[in-house]
């Protein structure tokens, strides 16, 4: 594992720190492969009953490293070619891993906590956010849909209507309106401190009951992911690369409005 994502053991809790705070742990193409590496190290770890979600620095997750994609070369081609893989595609990963692991994730989010920043803490079992700590579906800004996952985690805390209210606008909202929306479990002054008392909790609880529970709700609430996975792939394919998409990006990195062909 390298700087990009940190694992600390205490006790039977994994603290996993998302370490790039210089960039507010924005996340390039080799930390989405290290995220869902954390992940799988923390769920083969024997003895950890809990784990807790953060990030370094000022910020949760500020979400993709825009930027850095765009400089990369065959960025286009790379990233049509994850669209195109098999479910969950290495984008997903990062946040379904999360769901997955038999031991329950608390997600402590402050600063910002955007786009694939959010997608990924709504990979976890529980979110505690600072009251002022800055979250939104950002995918909309740069003319994407939000496709890590999030069919298979947000519907589970909010209703229809305010997850495409969200999606939709792309606009940001505190830590305390995501409270109110269930976006978030509670708030926190301190979210990691809070994050890392209840992992405590849970783990002094029989690891087997805690697993059999997360097993339990898990397919409670999800019947087959799949095909929903495979839809927001299909999705993204659509309009990664297209006119709008890239007005959008222009937009986002001039400041200027954006110039949109409307569809006919």
């Amino acid at each position: 594992m390298t700087e990009r994502v940190q694992i600390a053991l205490d006790g039977h809790v994994a603290v996993v720190t998302l370490n790039r705070p210089d960039k507010h742990n924005a996340i390039d193409l080799e930390m989405f492969d290290e995220i869902a590496a954390a992940a799988g190290r923390v769920g083969s770890e024997r003895g950890i009953r809990a784990a807790v979600l953060r990030g370094a620095g000022q910020s949760f997750c500020s979400g993709i490293d825009l930027a850095a994609l765009m400089a990369a070369e065959s960025m286009g081609a790379s990233v049509e070619a994850e669209l195109r893989a098999a479910v969950p595609n290495r984008f997903q990963r990062a946040a379904c891993e999360w769901v997955t692991l038999p031991m329950p994730v608390i997600a402590a989010i402050h600063g910002n906590c955007l786009g694939a920043g959010l997608q990924i803490a709504l990979g976890a079992d529980i979110r505690i956010a600072a009251p002022g700590a800055r979250l939104a579906v950002l995918e909309a800004k740069w003319g994407l849909i939000p496709d890590m996952a999030i069919t298979q985690t947000l519907p589970r805390l909010v209703g229809i209507d305010v997850a495409r209210e969200l999606t939709y606008t792309a606009r940001p909202f505190s830590g305390e309106e995501a409270a109110a929306l269930g976006v978030v479990t509670r708030v926190a002054e301190e979210p990691f401190e809070a994050a890392l008392t209840l992992a405590h909790e849970i783990a002094t609880r029989s690891p087997d009951a805690v697993r059999a529970a997360k097993r339990l709700w898990a397919e409670s609430w999800i019947d087959s992911p799949a095909s929903a996975l495979a839809r927001e792939a299909a999705s993204q394919r659509q309009l990664i690369g297209s006119r709008n998409q890239l007005a959008a990006v222009a937009a986002g990195l001039s400041g200027e409005p954006p110039r949109f062909t409307d569809p006919v």
